[in-house]
């Protein structure tokens, strides 16, 4: 006679269930009372009976252990139900006495489970081997081996329920030291003692990563990767190997989003909710964007086509300009400029600063520039100085440092020395070309007259400092000198506190990020915080903790100046300048030709 065929044993969710009419159990079973204590300290030992039923299961014996379930559900405790499938033809009775024949040979303490089942293991019996024997799910005697990973004091502190079950199935996750840490605390009265959820927090320093949650290949992480054998997730051990490879995956998504054709891709910091009640969808074609969330769990969600409320209404208003024409919604003002007027300002004073002592090497230059603005005139040519006004008191005090003002400042005490002005006091304007007019110390014809007894070279030194001073800051004419004379601001200017300080632009960090730190460190620290990723910069910068960087400098300082996302907004270059005309030749040249033509 053939023996019974064995059971298919599997775990399923909750909410797979149904309860039939057709149950095994006719009467009785309304109080659960005896039941929930046993399920909630040892599980459900004895595995449903259910049948397919479309996508669902339909429940032949277990009622009351449903019932039971589902009241802990709504206590929020949740766990897959071991079930024993039937096949068409099965006998539920059968069936049924069958699996209770074999549950009432498994002992009823979990550790003494253990034991059994670790005996069985010892004699060359796999897990399934001991699942079939006892009726059970493989699942169970995984969880019930499991525990052969605890130390022996935890279990003993256990078994006198000294310990609940659920901080216990949390430390079969930790290692051997953590469970000994754990359990240092639980002997200290005086010391908070992490249990349940705040337990996995602590075993996994506050990221429990579900590898679900992973955009990249599992077989591309490093480290270990722990099973929750009472729950239905994997976990990375490692969060720090996690994040590269994730950031990575992200980086290489919005690559794949921009190339197909989306305006911009914004990656929100770690933890940062989208509020989609505070964005309109908006399609591709029209200025839409892609917007990725990024939970500190690791998941990862993507939402397409969506613009933020207030940029939609400026987009809708752009439409009703054109006539709803379908114009392109890129025409539009960008909602964010990627510099804040403070760090525009911040590189206007410094970029100034260095081009005008660039031009202290070049009178010819200063000449032509005196000649110009006396044609065409300036905002300051009332005469006024540049006043270099900063928006705040570290731009002012960064500014103070720079070796270009410092370098400014000398010639103009060289310059005071020969006009013979008396030195101003702390308090009083330093400046050669006062502010206002008919202010300075000096008269006009005392000036003239020392200026009479010079020689022409001395007086376009003069001249030249003079053009510089009242050369106007936050112009396109900068950019254009600083072409024009070659002005390299590696030579006057590294990025300071200040400057980092100023740096909140996210997409633009990363850029700079991956210039200074290279495409894998940038990508790794794609959603990294805009903190984190300038400090990576400085130490790439300073040489600390990795190869020093020498002479970078952000694209803001460039002659003319450029930025790294579609927003930056520079100032328009026009003129020879864009030609890079060298001056000292081609001045110099026109002034020997001159020379000649009056010979």
């Amino acid at each position: 006679m053939k023996g019974p065929k064995p059971m298919k044993l599997t775990h399923l969710k909750l909410k797979e269930l149904f309860p039939s009419k057709l149950n095994v159990r006719k009467k009785g079973g309304g109080d659960l009372c005896d039941l929930l204590p046993s399920i909630r300290s040892l599980g459900v030992l004895q595995p449903l009976l259910v049948r397919p039923d479309g996508e669902a299961y339909e429940i032949i014996a277990g009622g009351r252990r449903y019932r039971a379930l589902r009241k802990l559900a709504e206590e929020g405790i949740a766990e897959p139900v071991p079930c024993a499938v039937m096949e068409e033809g099965d006998d539920a009775r059968a069936i049924e006495a069958s699996l209770a024949e074999n549950i009432a040979r498994l002992p009823m303490d979990e550790i003494d489970q253990y034991k059994a089942f670790a005996a069985l293991v010892k004699k060359g019996m796999d897990a399934a081997d001991v699942a079939a024997k006892f009726g059970v799910t493989e699942r169970l005697v995984k969880q019930r081996l499991a525990i052969a990973n605890l130390i022996g004091p935890i279990l003993t502190a256990y078994r006198k329920q000294d310990i609940d079950p659920g901080t216990v199935r949390v430390l079969t996750l930790a290692t051997k030291a953590q469970q000994k840490a754990w359990w240092e605390l639980f002997t200290d009265e005086e010391q908070y003692l992490p249990y349940g959820q705040a337990l996995k927090d602590w075993l996994f320093g506050g990221q429990h990563i579900p590898v679900s949650a992973a955009l990249f290949a599992e077989g591309e992480y490093p480290g270990a990767i722990i099973a929750d054998l009472f729950g239905e997730e994997r976990y990375f051990a490692d969060a720090a190997s996690f994040w590269p490879l994730q950031n990575k995956a992200i980086a290489e998504r919005r690559d794949a989003y921009l190339a197909a054709g989306w305006k911009e891709v914004v990656i929100l910091e770690p933890g940062e909710r989208f509020a989609t009640w505070e964005h309109a969808k908006v399609a591709r074609t029209k200025g839409g964007k892609v917007f990725i969330a990024i939970a500190r769990n690791g998941a990862v969600t993507f939402h397409e086509g969506y613009v933020s409320a207030k940029e939609a209404r400026r987009l809708e208003k752009a439409q009703a300009g054109k006539g709803g024409d379908g114009g392109d919604a890129a025409d539009t003002k960008p909602a964010r400029p990627e510099c804040t007027k403070a760090m525009v300002n911040y590189i206007d004073l410094h970029k100034h600063a260095a081009v005008r002592t660039g031009l202290l090497a070049h009178p010819k230059v200063a000449l032509r520039l005196v000649v110009a603005h006396i044609i065409a005139g300036s905002s300051l040519w009332s005469v006024n100085p540049e006043p270099q006004r900063a928006h705040s008191e570290d731009i002012r005090d960064s500014l103070a440092g720079s070796p270009a003002q410092q370098q400014f400042a000398k010639e103009r005490e060289a310059i005071r020395t020969l006009l013979a002005i008396e030195e101003p006091g702390e308090d009083e304007d330093q400046r050669i070309v006062p502010p206002g007019l008919f202010k300075h110390q000096r008269e006009l014809a005392d000036i003239l007259a020392m200026l009479l007894l010079m020689d022409d070279d001395t007086v376009l030194r003069i001249l030249t400092f003079v053009m510089a001073e009242t050369l106007e800051a936050g112009t396109g004419l900068i950019e254009g000198l600083g072409q024009l004379l070659k002005t390299d601001m590696a030579e006057w200017w590294r990025p300071d506190e200040t400057f980092f300080d100023l740096l909140r632009d996210k997409p633009a960090i990363n850029a700079m990020l991956r210039e200074v730190a290279g495409e894998a460190t940038a990508d790794a620290h794609l959603s990294s915080t805009a903190k984190l990723q300038k400090k990576i910069i400085a130490k790439c910068l300073s040489g600390e903790d990795r190869t020093k960087v020498e002479h970078w400098q952000p694209r803001y300082m460039g002659f003319p100046g450029t930025g790294y996302t579609g927003r930056f907004e520079g100032y328009a270059v026009v003129g020879p300048f864009e030609a890079g005309i060298d001056d000292d030749a081609e001045v110099t040249d026109a002034d020997e030709a001159n020379a000649e033509d009056a010979a």
